[in-house]
């Protein structure tokens, strides 16, 4: 069996911080168990966060009215994006698994990190109109957040000042990931790491080094299927109405974000379940 590719798409300014610690395990981890590792260190490289025309070489198809996705798609069909661009699509291509390393900024990535997202996940390469979410281009991959937050867990919670962290994370996971198409694994959160003993932290590193032993074996979280919703026009792309009845009865709603005007099915974006009858 050929050895699996990861990519380690990475945002911390700081060689000392425990960001760049937690991506030192991954690579020295999966390294170990026979991975190839690639890092991509977007502060290192000064990878440009802001999507304009420079992503494109050659003439645009509408300079009066710049529209980057439609741009971008074109010029990815006819090879014209930029060296950068291309660069980081080959490695998302190779990879089998990406882990995103990241401190949690205003609950989402950081904004270089958000532009990589936006620049190298480009119509055509990670998704097409036809080709999103369980159908996605990029559905044989793996992708898993791995992250470090200012506050407490507790903060986090359903009933915590910051709100529910798995609402926070449905855009991410959701919007960006499944919507590509990938099998999303369970976010690897490192709490509070500025304000635990330094045992605690290491602790928290032996945790994640002993998760990455298996995290290619992983079961991904539970997302609704397109199967259940009708996908026209005329029907808005909304859930079927046979599945509505089939979930009138049930306790939760579907997912975080189909939650059906339910209470949120509890860790439907941190933990896998073991039973997926979605």
């Amino acid at each position: 069996m050929a050895p699996k590719t990861v990519l380690i798409v990475y945002a911390h300014h700081s060689p000392s911080s425990f960001n760049a610690a937690a991506k030192d395990v991954a690579v020295q981890t999966l390294t170990g168990q026979g991975c190839k590792v690639i890092v991509s260190d977007l502060y290192a490289i000064d990878f440009r966060s802001s999507a304009t025309t420079a992503d494109i070489k050659g003439n645009l198809k509408n300079p009066e009215h710049f529209l980057y996705g439609d741009e971008t798609f074109i010029a990815w069909k006819e090879d014209r994006l930029s060296d950068d661009i291309k660069e980081e699509q080959r490695k998302v291509a190779e990879a089998d698994l990406i882990i995103f390393q990241f401190p949690l900024y205003w609950f989402t990535v950081p904004a270089i990190m958000k532009g990589w997202m936006e620049r190298v996940l480009t119509q055509g390469f990670a998704y097409t109109l036809e080709n999103i979410y369980d159908n996605g281009i990029l559905k044989d991959k793996k992708a898993v957040l791995s992250f470090t937050t200012g506050g407490m867990e507790s903060m986090y919670l359903p009933d915590g000042l910051n709100g529910d962290i798995n609402v926070m994370l449905w855009p991410l996971q959701n919007g960006v990931l499944r919507f590509c198409g990938f099998q999303v694994l369970a976010p690897q959160i490192f709490w509070c790491v500025a304000d635990v003993p330094p045992s605690e932290r290491t602790a928290m590193l032996e945790a994640w080094q002993a998760r990455l032993k298996g995290m290619l074996d992983e079961q991904p979280l539970s997302f609704a299927p397109t199967k259940l919703f009708d996908l026209s026009v005329q029907a808005g792309f909304r859930l079927r109405s046979d599945m509505k009845e089939a979930y009138a009865s049930q306790p939760y709603g579907l997912t975080t974000g189909q939650h059906l005007g339910k209470p949120l099915p509890p860790n439907n974006q941190t933990k896998a379940s073991p039973h997926d009858n979605l």
